[in-house]
């Protein structure tokens, strides 16, 4: 288990020294957990080797909500001052996000099918 610790800590740490050397503005967590799904997919990590630990964390998911519920509450006079906009915000980037995602959808469907039609003419005069 400990072993699984320090692979999951060392992407951590490179995401922390990418973001670091280049100031991106993308969380290192981020970074990290994209570089260890990356590693996962290629094959260079096995999933035996963090699924012990991954099995834990996801178990107990919730407990990494508490410092965020404890946040709201300590802002909770901030949020009935301003519901408003946080509720437009809220609705507006989800509409966007709905919107944006189903255009997205569309259009790779749309390239994916066009070279799959091109591929299939290709096969049929070869």
């Amino acid at each position: 288990m400990i072993l699984q610790f320090g692979i999951i800590f060392l992407f951590l740490a490179i995401g922390e020294f990418i973001v670091w050397s280049t100031g991106i503005p993308v969380p290192s967590s981020i970074i990290g957990m994209i570089l260890l799904a990356a590693s996962l997919k290629a094959g260079i990590i096995k999933p035996r080797h963090v699924e012990r630990l991954s099995n834990f964390l996801v178990r107990n998911l919730g407990f990494f909500f508490v410092p965020a519920g404890v946040g709201l509450m300590n802002c909770l006079g901030l949020i009935s001052k301003e519901w408003l906009p946080i509720v437009v915000a809220a609705v507006g980037s989800t509409i966007i996000i709905i919107a944006v995602t189903g255009w997205v959808h569309r259009f790779v469907r749309k390239v994916f099918s066009h070279k799959a039609t091109s591929k299939d003419e290709l096969q049929k005069i070869g």
